[in-house]
């Protein structure tokens, strides 16, 4: 018997790519001059204060356990070097900046002298500007040129929203430049009539990675102009570029740049990030050029108080008898209730669309009982919603209309959003980087504010309130992304020969992986060798063999039964989990259950309904090894990296009464197995360790499980992963290693890094784990510590003491660090993975 573990939500191993939340950047719309806010500003309170109003009473007092206060820093200024146009330094002073910060001048040199250059500095410290006054200047120059469009830039952003926002900031900031600057968005909201104006005179355009990937970069000739005169690559958010998603875009860029270099073009990229470690290497692996750092961050910052904040126990009983947490969902709809009352103006980011919903309407029922005017003052922003619904949101945001905000990460990624008193973080956002681009959205006009953390009743969230000094005193993470794997390469060469045939200089552009992978693309009849170039064959467009945010396959359409109305989509690869039959559906604060899903016409059937029950899906997943690359002892077990096989099937969903998370009864579902290769790290144990760790044949599975489902809590600290990337497996006696083994795998064909990043840093991930089981203050586990909602085994067995026995046991033999694994190539096909019902052979994954 295997006992396995995905997180709650989608099942990753077929889901999207989170791309997480994490960012720093900020458009310039509504910068305030560096030296504060305007004096007309109104009152602020003090962010102590609103933490005292919301702590008020014996019962909240000790919810929070604790509160972090960071100074206020003084801002440096520079001058802005003399080659920016004095009409661009006229049009920044009239937006009230009269001197850049050093950095901002720092990064404008760099892209002067014609340097690639990323800017990684915090939240609300003018990146935007760093990259617009020398884009305005060039833009300025080229306007002078006899066909007006003498110099052109690219804008790169994560989202649609962000794009909009930046669109916006532009216009304003540059509106005393006249028609010099032309900016306009090409996406695919962009309308059919707009798009040829766009192509032809437009001279700032702003995109995002999908758009360049299935509708520049295949029509080029239609952009030969633009590309021709392309000066500027912006990269807004690049440290959003991770894992799949992020090796994805790397590739495109290299595309972009080859077919820039077919029109004489050779763009300098300005990227823009959160603060992160070693930001130049990561923008390095993601465009393949040098790339210089600005990392010293000279803009003021208001002080920031941040508290951690875990929901009290309930009365009620979970699987097992566990005691339950009051949940993060309530108490961030409680908190934002009080905020607005207050008039405090704030957002609450919450990780799912789901819970940005439920949210937003528990907000609004408590507001209609304090105050009906307030009700319509509080609303949900998530991704999925009809365009227009999006853009009506964001305005009613920017006026101010709205006061209070649940929102997913679509919001998070950079949108200008000033004024903000208050951020609400319903649950750990799978990195500190991310945690602090979300905190950092609040005090963006200088002035004080305040973060709070609400822990969800899962390990890693838990283990953080109680252990602080992992948030704010650990560096950020790294960004992880692999350019050179195979399975995320061999589309794009196709796509790069569809759009000019591949010659053996442009090999060098691509990566060593290229050279090999030519010739198992002409074997599978995808490519074929002409004289001194390789040719795409095939009449189907070559861009359409892979989505770049690791999605794959049609989006699901949520349609309204009775009326035939489009409600939104999902992707393909979260249908399963989460708009199965049964499933409750929520959108724009209506509640739908899903009546049908066809899987065929990729559209599922819903009603209005009101259930007093959310739903959450239940996965099985079973696992073999492929090909193990690497293995250290740790005493008699061994910890490996290699490659798995990974076969999972939505088994069932549990309702869950609506605010306190009980369980109210679990339904079968019958739904097709799907298989990942992909992966993993893992570790053994032997019959010797499990003596002297008084682990009997009895309670094995149970300590491992519980090993298990902690571990997988506990790793996006370690790794630039949220917990929806990962999944794995627990076996007493797995069939490959013959030992009782412990699975932890990427969710995504091929990998991602995060299980190479596990096993490089598994004696601090594991310890962690130990140390998050052991202070748990239950007597046989809870989903604080080692049950998880998503357990398709139903958390049984689960045996926390043997647990907490095992891992102690197995540390003490663990080496400081794991030698790298020289046999470990991301660039070997033999290691890494194809799509579903694929073969190993990554160009498999291309002819399908």
């Amino acid at each position: 018997m295997a006992f396995n573990h995905l997180p709650a939500g989608e099942h990753d191993a077929f889901g999207p790519l989170s791309i997480p939340p994490v960012t720093h950047s900020v458009p310039m719309a509504k910068i305030s001059p560096p030296g504060g806010p305007s004096s007309g500003a109104p009152a602020h309170t003090p962010p102590r204060t609103v933490l005292d109003r919301l702590t008020a009473g014996p019962s909240r007092a000790s919810r929070v356990t604790h509160t972090e206060h960071l100074p206020p820093r003084a801002a440096r200024y520079a001058v802005w070097p003399d080659r920016i146009r004095s009409e661009v330094i006229s049009a920044v002073q009239t937006a009230g900046i009269e001197h850049p910060w050093a950095h901002q001048a720092r990064a404008a040199e760099h892209a002067l002298d014609g340097e690639s250059v990323v800017v990684a500095t915090g939240t609300a410290s003018g990146k935007s500007l760093a990259y617009l006054a020398p884009v305005l200047s060039a833009l300025l120059d080229g306007s002078e040129a006899p066909n007006g469009r003498g110099t052109t830039a690219l804008y790169l952003a994560p989202t649609k929203a962000l794009a909009a926002d930046q669109r916006r900031a532009v216009r304003e900031l540059a509106e005393p430049l006249g028609n010099a600057v032309r900016p306009a968005v090409y996406d695919g909201d962009t309308p059919v009539e707009e798009r040829e104006w766009v192509r032809q005179y437009a001279n700032y355009v702003l995109t995002n990675p999908d758009m360049l990937h299935r509708g520049i970069l295949p029509s080029h000739p239609r952009w030969s102009s633009f590309l021709r005169a392309l000066r500027y690559v912006v990269i807004d958010e690049c440290h959003t570029y991770r894992g799949v998603f992020g090796s994805h875009v790397a590739q495109v860029l290299r595309r972009l740049r080859r077919l820039c270099a077919r029109y004489g073009s050779e763009p300098v990229f300005l990227l823009a990030s959160a603060t992160s470690a070693e930001p130049a290497l990561s923008a390095q692996r993601l465009t393949g050029l040098p790339v210089h750092e600005v990392a010293d961050d000279a803009s003021p910052r208001g002080d920031l108080v941040f508290a951690l904040w875990e929901p009290p126990l309930t009365e009620l009983h979970g699987e097992k008898g566990a005691p339950v947490r009051r949940t993060a969902t309530a108490e961030t709809a409680d908190l934002l209730t009080d905020l607005t009352v207050q008039g405090v103006r704030s957002v609450a980011f919450v990780r799912s669309r789901r819970g940005a919903e439920l949210i937003a309407v528990i907000a609004q029922e408590r507001l209609a009982e304090v105050d009906r005017s307030l009700t319509h003052r509080v609303a949900a922003y998530r991704g999925g919603y009809l365009p227009e619904e999006r853009r009506a949101l964001e305005r009613a945001l920017h006026s101010g209309e709205l006061l209070g905000l649940a929102a997913t990460t679509a919001l998070e990624l950079g949108v200008d959003v000033s004024g903000l008193d208050a951020v609400l973080i319903a649950g750990y956002p799978g990195t500190r980087a991310s945690l602090w681009q979300q905190a950092g959205r609040a005090g963006r006009s200088g002035q004080g504010a305040l973060a709070v953390l609400v822990a969800r009743d899962d390990p890693l969230d838990t283990y953080l309130v109680h252990h602080p000094e992992a948030l704010f005193e650990q560096p950020v993470e790294s960004t992880v992304l692999d350019p050179d794997n195979p399975y995320v390469l061999a589309p794009h060469l196709c796509a790069a020969a569809a759009e000019l045939p591949l010659t053996d200089d442009d090999l060098l552009l691509f990566g060593p992986a290229a050279d090999e992978l030519l010739p198992q693309l002409e074997a599978a009849k995808l490519l074929r060798r002409r004289t001194k170039a390789w040719h795409w064959t095939r009449r189907e467009r070559a861009a359409d063999l892979t989505d770049i945010r690791g999605e794959g396959g049609k989006p699901v359409q949520i349609v309204e039964e009775g009326t035939g109305r489009l409600l939104g989509t999902v992707d393909a690869s979260a249908a399963h989990t989460t708009v199965h039959e049964g499933a409750v559906h929520l959108h724009q604060g209506r509640t739908y259950l899903v009546r049908h899903l066809d899987l065929e016409d990729s559209a599922a059937l819903v009603e209005e309904a009101v259930p007093p029950y959310s739903t959450t899906a239940r996965d099985t997943t079973a696992i073999s090894i492929l090909e193990t690359d690497v293995e250290v002892p740790w005493g008699a077990g061994r910890l490996c990296y290699g490659s798995v096989e990974v076969t999972n099937q939505v088994v069932s969903f549990l309702r869950r009464k609506l605010i306190t998370g009980e369980v109210l009864g679990e339904t079968k579902l019958d739904l097709p197995p799907r298989t990942l290769r992909t992966r993993a790290v893992w570790w053994t144990v032997t019959e010797d360790q499990l003596d002297a760790a008084r682990v009997n044949p009895e309670i094995l599975g149970g300590a491992l499980h519980a090993a298990e489902h902690a571990s997988i809590g506990m790793l996006p600290l370690f790794a630039t992963c949220d917990r929806w990337d990962i999944g794995g497996v627990s076996v007493p006696l797995h069939p490959d290693t013959l030992l009782p083994t412990v699975f932890v795998y990427d969710g995504h064909p091929g990998g991602a890094g995060f299980a190479e990043r596990a096993f490089h840093t598994a004696r601090a991930w594991l310890t962690a784990t130990l140390q998050a089981i052991a202070s748990c203050e239950c007597e046989a586990g809870c989903p604080s510590c080692i049950q998880s909602p998503k357990c398709g085994n139903g958390n049984d067995p689960l045996h926390k003491r043997g647990a907490v026995r095992l891992l102690t046991t197995l540390l003490k033999d663990a080496p400081d660090a794991p030698d790298a694994p020289d046999s470990a190539d991301p660039t070997d096909p033999s290691g890494t993975a194809s799509t579903e019902g694929a073969s190993a052979d990554p160009v498999d994954q291309a002819t399908e």
